[in-house]
């Protein structure tokens, strides 16, 4: 995907791949780190999840727009710029849920949900098409792998942020409204950590090979392509896999929220962090072992991800069905509060070694630099619309406390045979 050039003796440290994942690590965690701290500490924060589910579906049905325009954007302003654009959005839906566990104002949790959406949209293209084309191939998976650790250290910070606050209480309720403060703070930062990231054409790749990224065709053409793209036959057999693998993201907050204390809520958003960046990053060690073929890794992960993932769904289904009955709150020195909160720790690690073998799969199916920016909005399209449906169903009562956890069982089950018709022909020569 770009021109071949002598190989480089030594990249400078600041156009290294690994820089760049780096400042990428540092946006995403300015950004959507923080987004999904706070979200991971159940509800948003909030004492109920319903007002919080209704604004980030609202968010997410917004970035399902803003994604699929997204190649525009980068094509007037570059893919940097587009970056730095899309992180402008974030502060606003901090400030919303602030004043909305401070003072009880509604309207602007929906607000802040609707700029962020706008705006998110390009932020996650840009971001996936970076992490797919500035690495060296042999060293995506511990990019993908690094990068994406930077996402769950804002929910591990959000987590010990808020246990730090919230040790003494062992109830059910909101956290404190402190918490957000810092939030709002390091939400700010993201434009200004999103100048310090290189364009293309100045990343130094040891292999040699330059970055493009770029997009040189007209507007109409453009989104032609990417509807093109979208509907071709390897993209359609893995909507249903992307679908079941972010829909899980507000099953587990919603969870998390109805049925646990908010500092169990704090200790599970601090723990669930750090054993999901744990198995990430050897998911991504095993994905860049070339001792092994890609149609190996491809198939190993393929299966391994998802018989585990339907494991923890049968657990799941088991434990709401429960709790919808006995109605709990746990907190961690009650009996029985450690099967549920295993739960917690699991989901999350599921969600992230599903989401970084998207990208694992996706990347094999880009044939150029245009492409690769097309297929980046489209994956992060149809992730936002899974989770619009899915944080709209979870403000709902009945699909908060079980019907999540059962839509996102048979969204599993679905999904295994189409993707597997996509995986089964990786690696596979004259594919």
């Amino acid at each position: 995907m770009g021109a071949y050039q002598p190989l480089l003796t030594l990249a400078k440290w600041y156009r290294s791949t690994f820089y760049n994942a780096l400042i990428l690590g540092i946006c995403n965690l300015l950004a959507p780190g923080i987004w999904g701290a706070m979200n991971s500490l159940g509800a948003g924060g909030a004492q109920k999840p319903y007002l919080v589910n209704t604004a980030n579906a609202l968010t997410f049905c917004l970035m399902v727009v803003s994604c699929f325009f997204s190649s525009l954007v980068v094509r007037r302003v570059g893919i940097k710029w587009t970056l730095i654009i899309g992180t402008l959005g974030y502060c606003p839906y901090a400030a919303g849920l602030y004043t909305n566990n401070r003072f009880g104002t509604e309207w602007f949790v929906l607000l802040g949900a609707a700029l962020c959406g706008l705006s998110a949209g390009l932020f996650w293209m840009s971001e996936a098409a970076i992490a797919l084309s500035y690495p060296e191939p042999h060293n995506q998976g511990r990019f993908l792998g690094f990068w994406l650790s930077f996402r769950l250290g804002g929910q591990i910070l959000g987590g010990a942020i808020n246990l730090g606050l919230n040790t003494g209480r062992n109830e059910a309720g909101k956290v404190s409204y402190v918490v957000y403060l810092i939030f709002i703070t390091l939400q700010a930062l993201g434009p200004f950590a999103g100048l310090l990231l290189n364009h293309p054409h100045q990343v130094q790749r040891t292999d040699g090979v330059k970055v493009g990224l770029s997009i040189t065709d007209g507007s109409k053409k453009e989104l032609k392509a990417t509807a093109k793209l979208f509907f071709s036959k390897s993209f359609l057999l893995i909507v249903p896999l992307i679908t079941q693998a972010v829909y899980s993201e507000a099953v587990v907050f919603t969870y998390q929220s109805l049925w646990f204390s908010v500092r169990a809520r704090a200790l599970g958003s601090f723990l669930s962090g750090i054993v999901a960046i744990i198995s990430g990053n050897l998911l991504g060690v095993l994905l860049d072992y070339t001792k092994l073929s890609v149609r190996k890794r491809a198939r190993w992960g393929f299966f391994g991800i998802l018989t585990l993932q339907g494991a923890w769904w049968i657990w799941a289904t088991i434990l709401v069905t429960e709790y919808r009955r006995t109605q709990p709150t746990y907190d961690w020195v009650d009996p029985g509060f450690g099967r549920g909160f295993a739960l917690i720790l699991l989901l999350v690690m599921g969600f992230q070694l599903n989401y970084m073998y998207l990208y694992f799969v996706v990347g094999e199916l880009a044939k150029s630099e245009a492409e690769v920016i097309r297929i980046a909005g489209l994956l992060r399209g149809t992730e936002s619309a899974a989770q619009a449906v899915s944080y709209g169903l979870n403000s709902i009562e009945f699909f908060a406390q079980v019907g999540g956890v059962y839509v996102n069982f048979g969204l599993w089950a679905v999904s295994i045979i189409p993707a597997w018709l996509m995986v089964r022909k990786i690696g596979v020569s004259g594919r």
